[in-house]
């Protein structure tokens, strides 16, 4: 990753858009991205997150498809 990827702008989005971008599309279309600690992940998650702590995550980038949207919480 680049100085610059960490300044570019990225997408927000509410819960309630979250909620229909989730059932307008397959989940083989996004990466959905847990980033909260594992006993979180464990005790609740949204279906088909991968569990990819935000400590984890610059390390991890390689384990999400660059060509789909991703949406991460």
């Amino acid at each position: 990753m680049a100085i610059r990827d960490y300044f570019k702008p990225v997408q927000t989005m509410t819960a309630e858009q979250v909620r229909e971008f989730l059932g307008r599309h397959d989940p083989a279309d996004y990466n959905l991205v847990d980033v909260r600690q594992p006993g979180e992940y464990r005790k609740e998650h949204l279906p088909g997150a991968r569990p990819i702590p935000v400590a984890e995550l610059a390390d991890r980038l390689n384990d999400l498809d660059p060509s789909k949207p991703t949406i991460t919480y």
